[in-house]
């Protein structure tokens, strides 16, 4: 580490990262500098087509063969400063030509490679040439039309890759990502438009006075896997997480289908199974017994150190700002709920919490938001009962206000575990992206308290918390008898 200026970054820089930045530079810089990196429908279906040339076979480099393949060949130059790795390459008696594989189709008949493509074929010549081969042309196979097309070496190759790395060292010494691309038609299908947000970063910064684009958040078919049986194992068989308890299979899920393992009691879980899950970026949690939180598991912690820098340099007046707008978020969710599922009568409430919900992110300090989510959540609880169906006999769902430590009645002792069970999902991702966890812009940071998380949770409690307790209550799917007494809770 230099302490006389910024990191340096390695001598040796991936190649795929040269088509990334003639791409787009900001996402160079996230991907590469921050290591931020998501799949989408297109990267998947990539993998997909390079899973055959992913199988290492290894190059001839003599020429005893006139005519030979290999696959997934790791070439480097550190004259060039350049590593890759190669989907295939063709050796025809020394002469060597690679052969990129990519998902769809050829841009047009005139211009069949996009730019970011052909500086990656560049790169690749270029290490082919480093490492003792001829090398005059590369070839594109598209599998969505099954064809190849030819891509020529320009003669100035060399010096457009150069001037290309020269731009991309002093991008990524840069602690600040570049700012976004305006209106580009790449932005919708790229990776990372759910952590670049560039329609939302341009209107901030008045570089657009467009409206941001809609973006659909993917909602991942992965669960979290519950592991509560006293003496169980969890295990790895393949592709798939296996549960036993005293040797016997009880239970067995693709590890496709996981989001996170919790574990209750003394359960445990294989050394195995945990390193797949780190590789998986799936987090495991530790659960007493009785449901409090252990603790957490997850892979490396998020590299972007200038994000908990700016956290933790936050001045007071930003963060009741961002919170401000937090509250705002969850009474207006609040007020929702109660319009979709309360009985009639609550036009008054309604127009409280609306004003209270413009209130709130005009709030000046932390005291002053802390009293309007106050007055928020007693008028909400006040008529929460109007969302449960009336006593049918199921006993026990009698709700008069929200209370806890220990929740009095079964509403409450459910309100309060599945706040539990949200707040421990903001906890893994905020470890995901590299925020901690503890240090938050509303709640007061003390020992123990993941006070992030509990804000994250804020806009979240009624769509997600209070609509799954309403649901299961109406539908029966909790009755009185599912709860235990002790003492007054």
């Amino acid at each position: 580490m230099n302490d006389d200026g910024p990191s340096e970054i390695p001598p040796i820089i991936p190649a795929r990262m040269v088509n990334e930045f003639v791409y787009c530079p900001r996402f160079f810089h996230l991907a590469f500098s921050a290591r931020e990196y998501a799949d989408n429908d297109f990267t998947i279906e990539g993998y997909q087509h390079h899973r055959s040339v992913d199988r290492r076979k290894k190059v001839p480099l003599d020429d005893e063969r006139p005519f030979a393949n290999a696959t997934s060949v790791e070439l480097s130059s550190d004259r060039l400063g350049l590593t890759a790795r190669l989907d295939v390459v063709e050796v025809r008696s020394g002469v060597a030509t690679p052969v990129e594989v990519k998902r769809g189709q050829p841009r047009d008949a005139d211009h069949p490679v996009w730019e970011p493509e052909r500086v990656q074929l560049y790169v690749q010549a270029l290490l082919l040439r480093e490492n003792g081969f001829e090398c005059d042309h590369a070839e594109v196979y598209f599998a969505g039309t099954r064809q190849r097309v030819r891509v020529e070496i320009a003669e100035d190759a060399e010096a457009k890759v150069v001037a290309l790395l020269g731009r991309m060292r002093v991008v990524a010494q840069d602690p600040m990502p570049p700012p976004p691309l305006v209106d580009s038609p790449k932005c919708p299908a790229c990776t990372l438009v759910g952590i670049c947000l560039p329609d939302e970063q341009n209107l901030m910064r008045d570089r657009s006075v467009a409206p941001p684009r809609r973006l659909l958040p993917v909602d991942s078919a992965a669960r979290p896997l519950y592991v509560t049986e006293p003496g169980a194992t969890v295990g790895k068989d393949g592709e798939r997480a296996i549960v036993r308890v005293a040797g016997e299979a009880r239970a067995t899920v693709r590890l496709i289908d996981v989001s996170q393992l919790a574990l209750y009691g003394n359960v445990q879980v294989s050394s195995v199974l945990m390193r797949e899950l780190f590789s998986r970026e799936i987090p495991v949690a530790w659960f007493s017994s009785g449901g409090w939180l252990s603790g957490m598991a997850e892979g490396l912690p998020g590299k972007h150190i200038e994000l908990r820098r700016s956290q933790y340099t936050l001045d007071e007046g930003k963060a009741v700002a961002i919170a401000g707008r937090l509250v705002e978020g969850k009474i207006l969710n609040a007020r929702v709920l109660l319009r979709r599922n309360g009985r009639p009568g609550d036009s008054t409430i309604q127009k409280e919490l609306k004003r209270l919900a413009i209130r709130a992110p005009k709030s000046q300090a932390a005291d002053e938001l802390l009293g309007v989510e106050g007055l928020a959540a007693r008028q909400y609880f006040s008529r929460f009962e109007s969302m449960l169906k009336p006593g049918d006999g199921l006993g026990g769902f009698d709700f008069n206000g929200r209370n806890r430590r220990p929740p009095l009645d079964p509403v409450n002792a459910l309100l309060s575990f599945v706040y539990s069970l949200l707040v421990k999902d903001c906890v893994a991702t905020l470890w995901t992206i590299g925020l901690d966890p503890y240090f938050g812009v509303y709640h007061r940071p003390r020992f123990g308290r993941p006070a992030l998380a509990l804000d994250l949770a804020e806009e979240f409690r009624p769509l997600i918390a209070d609509s799954t307790v309403v649901t299961v209550i109406n539908n029966g799917e909790v009755v009185g008898r599912d709860f235990q007494r002790t003492g007054v809770g």
